[in-house]
């Protein structure tokens, strides 16, 4: 199953204004990265970020979010929001500024 182009359209414009991002294709869909380092993407019809062991924890408690998991072993700092977790903008804002925040806490690769 191809990737949700809608979902990566609306993150592109999101994070077109940020500095030291780049656009990766991996996991059969789409990465973006912040100084070297994934902070969010797309697979199938999710928006998958890296929040962090301790935001993950506390993002897993609600609705529409799940492990990001695509091999039957769970991302540690990983998860995976279903668009009804984001519909409007202002949802897709919070959770990549969440990503953001913590990809900034990590050397730059």
């Amino acid at each position: 199953m191809p990737y949700n182009k809608d979902i990566e359209e609306r993150i592109e414009k999101a994070v077109s204004s940020w500095e030291n991002t780049a656009r990766k294709n991996m996991f059969g869909g789409v990465c973006h990265l912040l100084n070297g380092n994934m902070f969010c993407g797309v697979y199938k019809d999710f928006l998958i970020l890296r929040l962090g062991e301790e935001k993950t924890e506390a993002a897993l408690k609600l609705p529409h979010v799940r492990p990001f998991d695509i091999t039957g072993r769970p991302m540690k700092g990983w998860v995976m929001v279903q668009e009804e977790g984001f519909r409007g903008e202002k949802e897709l804002k919070y959770w990549l500024g969440m990503a953001k925040a913590f990809a900034k806490t990590l050397p730059p690769k």
